[in-house]
């Protein structure tokens, strides 16, 4: 009788934890840009109450459709004024400073982990190649570019919206 109501409840316990959902719990993070002068600002906020393992961060300029790219130089590809990348507010688990060199349109942050925490803010000039006043980049210029998550051997994309955000929705590790 035992052995009959130990495989039952061995059986049945996988079923009911399906029917009540349990899961992995979710996590977004939202990558939000703001058009400024002469530095244009990224916010990168995890929305969760778990952490994120080892992880690399990319945003994507080249899948916008008006031509973006970062200006970091005062004479490389950019207009007028240029501003490099600077952490006005940086994570603790950062694993390195990114490189970005002048017109790319990737940038990418390797983290040693995200946790739920203030969020994390940097600078950087962003400019485009296809509008009338190619030092200003707004909202709706941003939009159709990625913000994409690897971490675990998956990767995940947002796309940036016309107000200049892009969620990431992905699971905690």
């Amino acid at each position: 009788m035992r052995d009959t109501l130990r495989l039952w409840k061995s059986a049945i316990t996988p079923v009911i934890l399906i029917i009540l959902g349990v899961s992995a719990a979710n996590a977004d993070i939202t990558v939000t840009f703001k058009d400024g002068a002469p530095k244009d600002r990224f916010t990168i906020v995890l929305n969760a109450a778990c952490a994120i393992g080892p992880s690399v961060l990319q945003i994507n300029l080249a899948t916008a459709p008006v031509g973006l790219l970062f200006d970091i130089t005062e004479n490389g590809d950019g207009i007028g004024v240029s501003q490099p990348f600077e952490w006005v507010s940086p994570p603790n688990n950062l694993a390195a400073t990114p490189q970005v060199v002048d017109g790319d349109t990737i940038l990418e942050l390797n983290l040693n982990g995200l946790l739920p925490e203030a969020p994390w803010v940097f600078t950087i000039d962003l400019d485009d190649k296809a509008s009338k006043q190619p030092i200003t980049v707004s909202g709706s210029e941003i939009a159709g570019a990625q913000a994409s998550l690897l971490t675990s051997g998956r990767s995940t994309t947002g796309i940036f919206d016309s107000s200049g955000a892009a969620t990431i929705s992905t699971v905690c590790s």
